[in-house]
């Protein structure tokens, strides 16, 4: 017996590490110190600061990686991970500053794996974030054979003056959403309940321009990052931001929301992707639930003040993401926070 023979083989580990270093090392900032390989990972904080504030996030892909390991396409969960975490740390105002990611299989599958660790550098590299390290760990009994879980965590940093928490925002600050790139990485448990009802295969298409159905769901998530920076060096008075995840506007727009205010969104205001409405309509899903689940086109929103909101909208589209003004902050009933949608009961 030995550790090869019970389901874990150091030597293809040590090749696996040593076949992704050239692309994690191409994400490294100037400020990291060292390379790949050491226990744990050296960055500098960034000259210039005053009086920094470190903001962290950690996340995961959820069960979007069962689709996508179905399939055999590796890359897009990987640039997946990235965008969950540094989605939620640029909330805050922050500029990611470095990522880490752990990845857990029943057997090392180098190929996939590798592909797995391409995405998360081009995520990285698209956030201008250091890949500093990770873990790769083989776990044969516990994951099934050639099958895998991600998880990832990232830290980004903002000067403290600069730090947005929703304690700025006002009754009658307008708000705006962000187009997102479909369903994103979340709801998949439910996704994929409707696929296996729907008896979805690769060839399925879907809406008026026949797209690819499997490939518009597996569409990797948008990272707002370069985004968010632009808005941020013209100084806008962007009251808070909110990453829309899972739980969709409803659970996510109120989360910074002082108490006694409460964000208004009427739905009109944009158009529903075509993936939820045939989500919804193949799996006869509720309205609520939908909602309640689903960004519905919407990936990420900034709460802004109304005079400023034409300037925010021109910056979005000069960056290459539609944006709309979908709502407003108003004064809450019951001095609840909760969200309120024109028509939708929820």
């Amino acid at each position: 017996m030995d550790y090869k023979t019970a389901g874990v083989d150091v030597t293809a580990g040590r090749a696996f590490v040593e076949r992704i270093k050239s692309c994690v090392e191409k994400t490294h900032r100037s400020e990291v110190i060292g390379g790949l390989g050491g226990f744990g990972g050296c960055i500098r904080i960034p000259k210039g600061y005053e009086s920094p504030v470190l903001v962290s996030g950690t996340d995961g892909v959820g069960t979007k990686l069962e689709l996508a390991q179905q399939c055999g396409c590796h890359f897009g969960v990987g640039i997946d991970l990235v965008a969950m975490c540094v989605n939620d740390v640029i909330t805050n105002g922050a500029r990611p500053l470095f990522f880490l990611d752990y990845i857990a299989s029943g057997t090392l599958t180098p190929d996939a794996l590798a592909e797995v660790i391409e995405g998360i550098a081009a995520g990285c590299t698209q956030s201008n974030c250091s890949l500093l390290g990770g873990e790769t760990a083989e776990m044969p009994g516990f994951y099934p054979s050639g099958r895998y879980d991600l998880a990832g965590f990232c830290v980004g940093i903002v000067e403290n003056h600069h730090l947005i928490d929703g304690t700025q925002i006002n009754c009658e600050d307008k708000i705006i959403g962000i187009k997102s790139n479909g369903v994103h990485s979340n709801g998949f448990s439910l996704v994929r309940k409707v696929l296996s009802m729907a008896n979805v295969n690769e060839n399925t298409l879907y809406g008026k321009n026949k797209r690819n159905l499997l490939q518009a769901l597996l569409e990797p998530t948008a990272i707002y990052v370069q985004l968010v920076e632009q808005l941020l060096r013209e100084n806008l008075p962007i009251h808070g931001m909110t990453h829309i995840t899972g739980g969709g506007l409803p659970e996510n727009l109120p989360r910074i929301f002082p108490s006694g205010l409460s964000p208004h969104i009427n739905i009109t205001t944009w158009e529903i992707p075509e993936i939820f409405n045939w989500l919804k309509n193949t799996g006869d899903i509720p309205e609520i639930d939908l909602w309640n689940t689903f960004n519905m086109g919407i990936g990420f929103c900034l709460i802004i003040s109304k005079n400023k909101v034409n300037s925010a909208l021109e910056i979005c589209i000069k960056n290459g993401f539609e944006a709309w003004e979908i709502g407003q902050v108003v004064e809450s009933q019951n001095n609840s926070n909760n969200l309120e949608i024109l028509g939708i009961p929820l």
